[in-house]
């Protein structure tokens, strides 16, 4: 997909379905889900590294645009990329698609926190420069 430098694979399970074989809508947000851990995993030494350090990321908002239904036994490219990293906050894209045929598209707007306190703080400068070229590459 233009833009997207990373993607995860996925294959919609028989229990993500609904009775007309059609992925439930809510399938595509633990896609994000996955796309994200990973990008985390491959720039930025995963998600337990922000933890190990002391930070916790929050989803804040969420949005997702449906183009066309996913169906059992798909397999399906997420497309992940982070964007608009500012202060305690940052978000992440992402296109869905199967064999090049976009079925969704969507965002994450994610905040920083400290991990025992709750508190926003800044995103981490080691974070920050892991995520923010990933998306370019």
């Amino acid at each position: 997909m233009e833009g997207f430098a990373f993607s995860a694979s996925v294959r919609v399970r028989f229990a993500e379905t609904d009775a007309q074989g059609i992925a439930h809508h809510s399938n595509y947000l633990v896609w994000f889900e996955v796309a994200r851990v990973e990008f985390l995993e491959r720039y930025a030494g995963g998600y337990q590294r922000l933890r190990d350090e002391g930070i916790e990321s929050l989803v804040l908002e969420a949005r997702l645009r449906f183009h066309a239904p996913a169906h059992f036994d798909d397999r399906l490219l997420v497309h992940a990329r982070c964007i608009d990293v500012r202060g305690a906050r940052f978000r992440f894209e992402y296109a869905v698609e199967r064999d090049g045929l976009l079925l969704a598209e969507g965002w994450t707007s994610h905040g920083t926190v400290d991990g025992m306190t709750l508190r926003a703080t800044r995103t981490p400068e080691w974070l920050r420069s892991a995520i923010t070229p990933a998306s370019e590459r």
